[in-house]
């Protein structure tokens, strides 16, 4: 039974080569509308965790998924369509410019992508629209897979690395979206800076090794407990 969480995994474990885990019976759950931090040193595993959710790896096991109480395939193509995924680093479709970039999107999911002019507002992006991906900035392709992330309003958001790159403006813009997202869905985000984690999370898992180490909730996630944990 999964209680009604959206999504559940019971022992997963992940691997880039065999008998070399990089996860390793990592067990999460994942409530609906609600955010998620996930945070931990180099080389624990969030990069992983997260191309596994995406599925863009097929090696790896696990004893159980579900998602909204239905057994779960990764790469099931509803899921597919419930999920989208704002990689640390992505250079793909480098030849779309956004707006073309984000119709794509669009017709993909079978969705009109909404508040996506308040969206290019918020993020200081209104010069960059018409411009191929492969011209702008790192900060700037980081706001082109933001809004549309945003305007999409999957049921699961999963952002890797949000603010890296990101102006002080903007960083500040993404914050109020990501706290503002529980009307629609739940985020699931990974970042190594604690402020970002504090100031948006319901709940902060803790990564190392490959397993979840420690989870807090609530008026538990302040900056110096996590600090301990990590440096534990």
């Amino acid at each position: 039974m999964n209680d009604g969480k959206m999504l559940v995994f019971n022992d997963l474990s992940v691997w880039y080569t065999q008998g070399k885990p990089v996860l390793e019976n990592l067990s999460m759950e994942l409530g609906t509308n609600e955010v998620i931090g996930l945070i931990g040193l180099n080389g624990a595993g969030k990069t992983t965790f997260i191309k596994t959710l995406s599925g863009l790896l097929n090696t790896f096991q696990v004893k159980a998924a579900w998602w909204q109480d239905k057994p779960l395939m990764l790469r099931d193509r509803e899921f597919k369509k419930e999920r989208y995924v704002v990689f640390a680093e992505d250079h793909s479709f480098q030849f779309f410019t956004f707006q073309e970039y984000a119709s794509y999107v669009a017709a993909s999911y079978g969705r009109k992508l909404s508040d996506i002019d308040e969206l290019i507002h918020g993020f200081h992006f209104e010069e960059y629209t018409d411009i191929l991906l492969k011209e702008l900035s790192t900060g700037n392709l980081k706001k082109a897979y933001l809004i549309t992330a945003f305007a999409l309003k999957p049921k699961l958001l999963i952002l890797d690395e949000p603010v890296n790159g990101l102006d002080f403006q903007s960083t500040e813009y993404l914050y109020q979206q990501i706290d503002s997202y529980r009307q629609y869905g739940t985020v699931l985000f990974s970042s190594h800076i604690l402020e970002s984690i504090c100031l948006t999370s319901d709940r902060v898992a803790v990564l190392e090794q490959g397993q979840i180490k420690r989870c807090f909730a609530g008026q538990e996630i302040k900056a110096e407990k996590i600090r301990e944990v990590l440096k534990a």
